[in-house]
């Protein structure tokens, strides 16, 4: 993997542990000489994350909206910046400049960028790795819910061991740059899973 997107929260939470697990993920992408594609903001952990990876001496590119520069919350001092018309847009390039995504915690965007990422795998748009990293339990709930779905026959158990959770982000990029999309149809007939 040359450059991994990374989704997160533009706050930082309650829980200094999600800054740690922020400046962690952006130090060793920037370590392993991979570049860090993110939302271009400089608050949150958004900002964490990017900075990070500046101070590892890692290439950083941020794409932002005109809408949230004119917020005042871009970062100024990233390797690219892009300025962009929509989130649409947003989402877009970012997809297409990495080889990989991953989201720390975060909120509704954090959860709707990756899931959307996820879905496109599904659906053999892409083959690219997708992941949660998780510190503090943050996303055990999700992934109950995300089990329960299988369960409840309405998602394949191969399309849910393709969204990968860990919570060392050592041991996560290991695990992407080995991936290997599985080859499944989307659509569960009755009686199969």
């Amino acid at each position: 993997m040359r450059a991994v997107c990374v989704y997160c929260g533009s706050n930082a939470g309650v829980r200094e542990d999600y800054g740690v697990l922020a400046r962690a993920l952006g130090t060793e992408i920037a370590r392993r000489g991979m570049g860090l594609i993110y939302g271009g903001a400089r608050v949150g952990l958004m900002g964490q994350v990017a900075d990070a990876a500046l101070a590892a001496g890692g290439r950083v590119v941020g794409i932002i909206p005109q809408s949230l520069v004119d917020k005042e919350i871009a970062h100024s001092g990233l390797t690219e910046s892009h300025i962009v018309g929509s989130m649409h847009e947003r989402k877009r390039m970012m997809a297409d400049l990495s080889d990989g995504f991953v989201a720390l915690p975060g909120g509704i965007g954090t959860l709707e960028e990756i899931f959307e990422m996820w879905t496109w795998a599904q659906l053999g748009y892409h083959a690219k790795p997708c992941a949660l990293i998780d510190t503090a339990g943050y996303w055990t709930g999700l992934a109950a819910f995300l089990d329960h779905q299988v369960q409840e026959g309405f998602v394949r158990a191969p399309h849910r061991e393709m969204l990968m959770i860990d919570d060392d982000p050592a041991r996560l990029l290991d695990r992407m740059e080995s991936y290997e999309a599985p080859v499944v149809t989307k659509w569960i007939k009755a009686g199969e899973r």
